[in-house]
């Protein structure tokens, strides 16, 4: 794949890569068992609706996250969460617009259709054990910009709590999905015994209106949308991929 070669001059130090100092995409069928969907988990509270109806030309485009990020993330949280802190990340990524990127694909994506997680910043932050708050934030867009990333999403831990979105997650969320559709919001709950990740997204329109209108701060509820679907939702076009290099920079040193 032309120019993910990465490199980060002057900006900070790349903490951790996976699986190699070449980066690789996917040489596999993205339906294969090499590659991991994530689909839906059935709610009575949560209705998901398909985003991968290639016939439509609002459709989200799919995202590939390395199978290393959960884990490297979870790993450079470890402090944090053994004293009941939060902690969170930002997810760059590059778009890929040509099926000519792609080694033996075995059904063609549709040009610009792809999204593939290449990196993993980890803000300086402040964080308690219900929120998390990058600061100096101009850290993270200098990366973004040096490097032609897309911001498609964040991850954060709720080290004691559920695998849920409260209320500033939604907020948070809906920064990032406003800017980009496909953006996802990974939650990590190492402590709930039913359910250690969640994959979410707003729904569109209804969780993105009411968000869009409301004007609160801090914790607070959100009124459900009336015509009975939820103000967020599980995604269904996220990809495990292990064939997909990772960097992480860790900016909290």
């Amino acid at each position: 794949m032309n120019k993910i070669g990465l490199t980060q001059p002057n900006l900070c130090k790349v903490t951790h890569s996976y699986p190699s100092p070449v980066i690789s995409c996917i040489h596999k069928d993205p339906h294969a068992s090499e590659v991991s969907r994530i689909t839906s988990l059935s709610s009575e509270n949560r209705h998901t609706k398909s985003f991968v109806d290639e016939s439509t030309s609002n459709a989200l485009k799919d995202v590939h996250i390395s199978t290393q990020l959960l884990d490297g993330f979870l790993d450079l949280a470890k402090d944090n969460t053994s004293r009941d802190l939060e902690t969170c990340g930002v997810l760059g990524a590059f778009l890929v617009r040509s099926t000519l990127s792609i080694i033996n694909i075995r059904h063609e994506i549709l040009k610009g259709r792809t999204y593939y997680v290449t990196t993993l910043i980890i803000p300086k932050q402040d964080s308690t054990s219900s929120s998390c708050q990058a600061i100096n934030e101009e850290e993270i867009f200098a990366i973004h910009n040096e490097q032609s990333l897309i911001p498609v999403g964040w991850i954060h831990t709720h080290p004691s709590q559920s695998c849920f979105m409260s209320s500033v997650d939604l907020h948070t969320q809906y920064s990032y999905q406003v800017m980009v559709p496909e953006a996802v919001a990974i939650v990590m709950a190492p402590t709930d015994t039913s359910r250690s990740h969640g994959f979410f997204r707003l729904s569109d329109p209804d969780g993105m209106n009411i968000l869009r209108e409301c004007q609160q701060t801090g914790f607070h509820t959100h009124k459900e949308p009336v015509n009975g679907t939820s103000i967020y939702e599980d995604c269904s076009s996220i990809y495990l991929n292990p064939n997909l290099r990772l960097e992480i920079c860790d900016l909290r040193h």
